[in-house]
């Protein structure tokens, strides 16, 4: 591994059985909700994950927290596999690694304060000895993440539903930092919120990443928001990573047929640019994840497809200075 390389994913897949049967389930088949990713995340950086709906971005994440546990692939932070670490490796590697969710009226409990809810992971690691911090400590800490995320600490006392939403997502944050994290899971952390909020979490993000050195994975399928926020992109398709750049690379040349899709669909404040570009519409819609596939996983939708994607998956290979695409027109 490198030394920079603060997160490795290998041949990672989740595959969630279907079953049949009210008293005695039968298994019929599996949904391929990630089938075989590889990834790594730099320290320090941004890694931007973006993709339709149902492509399996927010389950790559709950798969690298072990919230789900995977049907196979290693999960390397800080050289431990997380997949097969014991419970007490587990438990230190997520004092590394938080995740703030997507649904902030949804990720927080409404019977917990505040300020309860932002000390809940220090109070879990204090009982569990795996955190030395006084009750003060926890207090004062408490008040001091209120402050860095832009809430007033006097309203440590306030429950979930005296706060609007871009204020809730800022709890969020606060709870993600309890425990001085490295690497941060952000599950598409402003889709649910106005407009004008989402730049201002978006700015929160980008000073709390250079005041105590962050590492993100940031999902999101807002192509503006994560080129916005992002030092490299990995693109999903139906489980599988079709291309990954650093983000200026990727808006200015995408490689893979799928991307060049996304692209055009972006909308250019230029009037001129945006009469005269041609958009690229994709035919028929997302094939069911259910199906175990032998050629290309974008081969029904692709205008660009040939013969040989028809029976042969094509692997992610590196074109250029990391530059990763998995296409057999390259």
């Amino acid at each position: 591994m490198a030394d920079n390389t603060l997160l490795k994913v290998k041949g990672l897949k989740m595959h969630f059985p279907i079953e049949e049967g009210i008293v005695i389930k039968k298994k019929v088949g599996a949904i391929r909700a990630i089938d075989g990713i590889d990834l790594e995340i730099e320290s320090g950086e941004t890694l931007g994950l973006v993709g339709e709906s149902g492509c399996g971005k927010s389950t790559t994440a709950r798969c690298i927290a072990q919230l789900h546990k995977p049907t196979a692939g290693e999960v390397l932070y800080n050289g431990v596999d997380l997949v097969k670490a014991s419970e007490h490796q587990l438990l230190q590697a997520r004092k590394g690694i938080q995740m703030v969710f997507q649904d902030p009226y949804a990720s927080l409990n409404p019977r917990m304060t505040a300020g309860n809810i932002i000390a809940e992971p220090m109070i879990i690691y204090r009982q569990r000895r795996m955190l030395d911090i006084s009750k003060k400590g926890i207090a004062d800490r408490v008040e001091d993440l209120m402050e860095k995320v832009g809430l007033n600490r006097h309203f440590k006392n306030r429950y979930p539903h005296e706060f609007s939403g871009g204020q809730r997502q800022r709890i969020g944050v606060a709870r993600a930092l309890a425990l001085n994290p490295k690497l941060i899971l952000a599950d598409e952390p402003v889709s649910a919120l106005d407009v004008s909020i989402q730049s201002q979490i978006l700015n929160l993000l980008d000073d709390l990443q250079k005041e105590f050195d962050l590492t993100f994975l940031f999902i999101a399928h807002d192509l503006a928001v994560i080129q916005h926020i992002s030092t490299r992109v990995a693109v999903m398709y139906l489980g599988k990573i079709v291309e990954i750049a650093k983000s200026e690379d990727l808006y200015k040349k995408p490689m893979h047929p799928y991307t060049e899709a996304l692209m055009s669909a972006v909308p250019i404040p230029d009037p001129d640019v945006e009469r005269t570009r041609k958009r690229i519409i994709l035919s028929g819609d997302v094939p069911s994840p259910d199906k175990e596939r032998v050629g290309c996983y974008f081969y029904d939708r692709c205008p660009k497809r040939m013969e040989i994607c028809k029976n042969n998956i094509p692997q992610l290979k590196e074109h250029g200075s990391k530059h990763q695409v998995a296409c057999h027109l390259y």
